[in-house]
């Protein structure tokens, strides 16, 4: 259980100081090259979830709604690592992946009323939306849930076959 609470801090403070870092250094909006051709910062914010859906919803209940979603994720992430404490550690460290990143934009939407997004990354005129470090975490966390899922199902089957 330590492990997913150092985890957990440890994106928490990484995804809290790089924002911190764009908010005091950036103007909204305003972009730095980093790798010509393919990654920028940029100060942008985000009201909505993931690709900024829901963003042009106009409505006090949608910040509300995203705040509530972001707190129950945590708790309930964080009640399963403790149910499940004795058992396999990637789904351990997947569910301190994606509470880190669901508390890292809470603490955004409660702070700013939005998430701090600044990571650009871009193809020509293709660009990815901008996202942060929690949005990472949250991605790696379900890819590793999923990964660890098939593998767990992989090795059942292996092991009905020979039974």
């Amino acid at each position: 259980m330590i492990l997913y609470i150092v985890l957990l801090f440890v994106v928490l403070i990484a995804d809290q100081l790089s924002k911190y870092w764009i908010v005091s250094n950036f103007s909204l909006h305003q972009a730095r090259e980093i790798l010509p051709g393919f990654l920028n910062l940029v100060y942008v914010t985000n009201k909505g979830a993931a690709f900024s859906m829901f963003a042009s919803i106009d409505s006090p209940v949608r910040h509300y709604f995203f705040v509530s979603v972001n707190a129950a994720a945590v708790i309930g992430l964080t009640v399963a690592a403790f149910k499940i404490r004795g058992s396999n550690l990637l789904y351990r460290i997947a569910f301190a992946l994606i509470a880190a990143g669901a508390l890292g934009n809470l603490i955004d939407r409660l702070r700013y009323g939005a998430v701090i997004d600044f990571l650009d990354f871009f193809v020509a005129d293709y660009h990815w939306p901008a996202f942060n470090v929690a949005d990472s975490s949250i991605c790696i966390g379900v890819g590793l849930l999923f990964v660890t899922n098939i593998l767990l199902e992989s090795k059942k089957k292996h092991l009905r076959s020979r039974s």
